[in-house]
């Protein structure tokens, strides 16, 4: 009653229903992997930058370039060569760059005077390795080197274009 062809044609039949289930139960369960994924990463609901004021950095912008500095310190940030790349280009124009150190009312003045001078020495220092020339310097100190606002901010080396 039955040919072989009916059978064959069965088998057929049976593989592709397989597939068509398989591929079918793998599409729901990998919506339901990642439904459950996404679920489970979370933005956090706030994120907390903790930033030393009193680490030396560097700051570019509006016409200059300033270094600001740990209390009692005369090191410069990291990034220095990097941050003085426009003057250099600019004295190398014709322009002259102009120091100015100041520093914050803590401590004895007279030492922080002197430090204000040291931090301003070392960007001279750092100009100098990168090729400008002395005659391209010049060191300006300020009437008043005490700087308001923050200590953090009162640390400070400016260096502009004249």
């Amino acid at each position: 009653m039955f040919s072989s062809d009916d059978d064959s044609q069965g088998l057929v039949l049976g593989v592709v229903f397989g597939v068509i289930a398989l591929v079918v139960s793998l599409v729901i369960g990998v919506s339901i992997y990642q439904g459950n994924r996404a679920r489970a990463v979370q933005a956090p609901t706030a994120v907390v930058v903790e930033v030393d004021v009193d680490a030396p950095r560097i700051r570019v912008g509006e016409g200059m370039v300033v270094f600001y500095f740990a209390s009692g310190k005369a090191d410069l940030a990291e990034g220095a060569p990097q941050a003085l790349g426009e003057v250099v280009t600019a004295v190398s124009g014709g322009k002259m760059a102009v120091i100015s150190g100041f520093h914050d009312a803590s401590g004895d003045p007279a030492l922080n005077a002197e430090l204000a001078k040291q931090r301003a020495m070392a960007v001279r220092a750092s100009l100098l390795l990168l090729g400008v020339t002395e005659d391209k310097i010049e060191m300006s100190r300020p009437e008043n080197t005490q700087a308001g606002g923050s200590p953090a901010e009162a640390r400070r080396v400016e260096v502009t274009l004249k």
